[in-house]
């Protein structure tokens, strides 16, 4: 199906691909859809780990930036909501349950900030993507960088917590460090990928 110019005004790539429409019935059986997919794609992501150094890294992060710019902040926000109201009901949906059970005292575990970060970061690139950061180059690394470095707030907030602000930063932050700048990449390089079809599809 083409897409059509004026469309591209829509503020969001979902909204753009699959738009809503004033049916009630139909915005409610959309958003489930979405966030079902998302879900489920943030469980996959979290399950996968890619051998990198110094550690292992898993896509976690990456699919939650690119779920909040690609969905917006309502249908973002939810979706992550979502997710973890699935782990918080004690489905193994995070990324070391098992052999760690899952449910509402995981969320006091030293993840757990970071997993609050998932849903702020979402809130944020929502809104970013809604003013259009997601549509250049520029404001696209600025707009990820930002995602990324709003979970890693979160994340080193709550570890700081339980241990010196210097040691949360040596075990919650720094490993991650260079897996963080290739999935900030690799974010950037799928909402480019998408826009550019998008404008193609207007032609």
């Amino acid at each position: 199906m083409s897409i059509g110019a004026s469309s591209l005004a829509s503020p969001t790539l979902a909204g753009l691909f699959w738009p809503s429409k004033d049916d009630v019935r139909f915005a409610a059986l959309r958003a489930v859809v979405l966030a079902v997919v998302g879900s489920a794609l943030l469980t996959l992501s979290a399950k996968v780990q890619v051998p990198f150094y110094p550690v292992p890294m898993t896509m976690q992060t990456l699919v939650v930036l690119v779920i909040g710019a690609t969905y917006g902040s309502r249908l973002g926000v939810a979706t992550v909501a979502l997710y973890l109201a699935q782990g918080a009901a004690g489905l193994p949906v995070f990324a070391n349950t098992p052999p760690l059970p899952a449910g509402l005292g995981y969320f006091a575990g030293p993840t757990g900030g970071f997993l609050l970060g998932f849903l702020a970061s979402a809130l944020v690139m929502g809104v970013m993507a809604e003013k259009g950061w997601d549509r250049s180059l520029a404001r696209v690394i600025v707009m990820m960088t930002i995602g990324h470095a709003v979970i890693f707030a979160f994340g080193l907030g709550w570890l700081s917590m339980w241990m010196p602000v210097l040691k949360a930063w040596a075990v919650g932050a720094a490993p991650f460090i260079a897996a963080t700048v290739v999935k900030t990449a690799l974010a950037v390089a799928l909402m480019q990928a998408g826009w550019t079809v998008a404008r193609r599809s207007a032609r």
